[in-house]
């Protein structure tokens, strides 16, 4: 990993970062822009990463979250004989580990599957800025609760669909979740993954995964073809993937972003 030499605490892919993170939160919560300043005045530190780099490995204590400027990440699980599960993929604009925050030692690892750049910023500033701002504190809560939200549906999604249904629902995910809150899903988007890093993330081999791409191919649902991902058919790509966009939706409804009331 090679630290920025920039002078500016808040760089350029810094800002970025944030303004994308500030807009993750305010498809869920409601913030003022006091607060939204105050998000974007964290003081990070850019990171590179290169491709299939661990930058937060399995079981370590860390004292930053790692926010996520360019590429993109997977938090990964392993067993004993060396085999990973990707639990999660990662996307510029995600806190991928902002729950360290509060549980420094690590659940799971993080690692680059593209040369990626992220943004270190301490834990301290983080609880700071919570400690500060109640509703930012919840907000960060509702962000952490749709980190969940994904790993529940991975495990149904690995545990109790086969192969073409699996494959279908990480691909239907990644096109809402590209798009950004509140926008139609990409019918084409960039996905820059490899075979092996689609088995990990269904618990299939790579021979398995080749097979049923070319299922969703000769079916005229998706193609994923040199790290970019066409939708041919959205609605026939939903019924294989048994996907229900709802855990990503935004909630909208004035009455379900209000705020604790902290006396």
């Amino acid at each position: 990993m090679r630290l920025s030499t920039t002078e500016d605490p808040i760089s350029a892919p810094c800002r970025a970062a944030l303004q994308l993170f500030v807009e993750r939160l305010l498809a869920r919560s409601v913030l003022t822009d006091e607060e939204q300043k105050a998000v974007l005045a964290l003081e990070g530190h850019p990171i590179e990463v290169r491709a299939r780099q661990d930058f937060v490995p399995l079981g370590e204590e860390t004292f930053f979250c790692c926010l996520i400027a360019s590429g993109l990440v997977a938090r990964v699980g392993q067993v004993k004989n060396g085999q990973r599960q990707i639990t999660a993929f990662h996307i510029p604009g995600d806190m991928a580990d902002l729950h360290s925050a509060v549980r420094p030692l690590g659940i799971g690892g993080l690692t680059a599957l593209t040369d990626t750049v992220i943004v270190r910023i301490p834990h301290t500033a983080v609880r700071a800025l919570a400690q500060r701002y109640p509703a930012l504190a919840e907000a960060f809560w509702r962000d952490c609760i749709l980190d969940a939200a994904i790993l529940m549906q991975w495990a149904i999604n690995v545990g109790r669909k086969d192969a073409r249904s699996r494959l279908a629902h990480v691909l239907c995910e990644m096109a809402v979740r590209y798009a950004g809150p509140g926008r139609e899903p990409l019918a084409e988007y960039s996905f820059p993954v490899v075979q092996e890093h689609l088995a990990d993330a269904t618990a299939m081999t790579s021979v398995h995964v080749n097979r049923s791409l070319k299922a969703l191919r000769d079916d005229r649902l998706a193609t994923v073809r040199q790290g970019m991902v066409q939708i041919h058919d959205w609605v026939g790509l939903m019924k294989v993937g048994e996907f229900d966009p709802t855990y990503l939706n935004a909630d909208t409804q004035p009455d379900r972003q209000r705020r604790l009331i902290f006396n």
